[in-house]
C-alpha cells in the first residue's frame, strides 16, 4: 500500500521527489505482491477500490497515474490513514504501507491515536520529503506503526534512499517477533499476534534460526 501527500505544502520539488519516488517503488514490486495507491490533499482518494494483483499492467497504469499528480488544497491525512489502516489481519501475507509526506500536519496527537488503533498487524514506513519535513511527526508515525523512518531531501537521493528502504520492506525475516527490548525465548506455544521481524528495524530476532513453533516465515 502506498500512501502520497498531494497537498498544496507540497508544491515544487517536493511532488516531483514523490512522484519519482512513488513511480521507483511501483516497479519494485513482484507480481505477486498486490497494491494500492492513496493520494490526499484536502480529501483522500484510492487509485483502486481493493489492493490489485502487481501485474505489469496494472503497475503500468499505476506509474501513469502518479505522473499526473500535482499539488493543491489542504492536508487532510486522517483520511488516508482511514483508507489504508483497516485494522486486519493476515497470517498468509505482510502487509506494509509506505507513506510519503511533507508531513505538515496540526494533528498529531490524533493522527498517532488513529495508528495506534487501527493498525492491525500492518507495518508503516514513513517516506520524508522535501528541504525541511516534519521529521518528529514520521519519526513517531513509523516507530507506532512498527516501522522505519526515511529521508528523501532532494530528487537526486530518490533512487539510493528508496532502494535502501525497499531492501528493508524485501527482507522481512520472520512472522513472528519479541517486543522491542526483549531477549527472544522459545515459547511453549506461538503466539497469537507478533511484529514481522525485518533487517534494520526496530524490531529483529537474534537468532533467526531458532523459530518459535508455528511462527510463519514472511
Amino acid at each position: 500500500m502506498f500512501i502520497v501527500d498531494t497537498s498544496g505544502s507540497m508544491e515544487g520539488a517536493s511532488i516531483v521527489q514523490a512522484r519519482e519516488a512513488l513511480a521507483m517503488a511501483l516497479t519494485r514490486l513482484d507480481a505477486e505482491d498486490r497494491f494500492n495507491v492513496i493520494e490526499f490533499n484536502s480529501t483522500a482518494a484510492a487509485l483502486y477500490t481493493a489492493a490489485q494483483p502487481a501485474s505489469r499492467a496494472n503497475v503500468d497504469h499505476a506509474v501513469r497515474w502518479v505522473q499526473r499528480l500535482h499539488a493543491r488544497g489542504g492536508t487532510e491525512m486522517a483520511g488516508a490513514l482511514d483508507l489504508a489502516l483497516d485494522g486486519g489481519r493476515d497470517a498468509a501475507r505482510v502487509r506494509q504501507i509506505v507513506f510519503l509526506t511533507d508531513g505538515a500536519v496540526g494533528n498529531e496527537a490524533q493522527l498517532f491515536g488513529m495508528i495506534a488503533q487501527r493498525l492491525g498487524d500492518s507495518r508503516l514506513f514513513t517516506v520524508g520529503i522535501g528541504s525541511a519535513p516534519n521529521s518528529h511527526f514520521m519519526r513517531k508515525a513509523a516507530q507506532a506503526g512498527r516501522g522505519s523512518f526515511t529521508y528523501i531531501g532532494k530528487v537526486e537521493e530518490v533512487r539510493a534512499r528508496m532502494s535502501e528502504l525497499f531492501a528493508r520492506l524485501e527482507s522481512p525475516v520472520v512472522k513472528g517477533s519479541p517486543s522491542p527490548g526483549r531477549v527472544a525465548r522459545a515459547p511453549t506455544a506461538p503466539p497469537t499476534r507478533c511484529p514481522t521481524c525485518i533487517w534494520a528495524s526496530p524490531w529483529w530476532w537474534p537468532r533467526p534460526s531458532i523459530v518459535p513453533a508455528g511462527a510463519r516465515c514472511a
